[in-house]
């Protein structure tokens, strides 16, 4: 008995790391061109988004992904100073406009909304399974 306890315990203890794994996918690889209008998720990152006014209504904080690899929304980080009080969103990327501006570099994300109906959103909390 003793000995049947041991073999399961040292088995579970092997097969615990193997389950814990991501699958391999099966198929090779396949190699794609990114577009010229094809747009970065480091280039969204930190990127500032504003509305009509100019005013500034959050920063991109994240991109997420359904299982089917399509960004599912952005996370934004709204209200708050300095870090303090601020709380993330998710907006469904139809909503952010998305552009690049060739006259002065740089990305731009504009959307149709205010401060405070972003700061009234339902909260989006980083759980355990996305925290790295």
């Amino acid at each position: 008995m003793r000995n049947a306890f041991i073999g399961a315990l040292l088995l579970s203890a092997v097969a615990a790391p193997a389950l814990a794994q991501t699958a391999v996918p099966a198929t090779a690889p396949r190699f794609v061109t990114v577009t010229d209008s094809g747009v970065l998720s480091s280039n969204l990152v930190g990127l500032n988004v504003t509305n009509a006014g100019g005013q500034t209504i959050g920063e991109i904080k994240d991109v997420a992904f359904d299982t089917n690899r399509n960004v599912e929304g952005y996370i934004l980080s709204v209200g708050g100073f300095l870090g303090m009080s601020q709380h993330y969103v998710v907006v469904d990327p139809a909503a952010v406009a998305i552009t690049y501006d060739a006259t002065d570099k740089k990305w731009l994300a504009k959307m149709n909304a205010t401060a405070d109906q972003l700061k009234a959103a339902p909260a989006f909390e980083y759980g355990s399974r996305w925290k790295s």
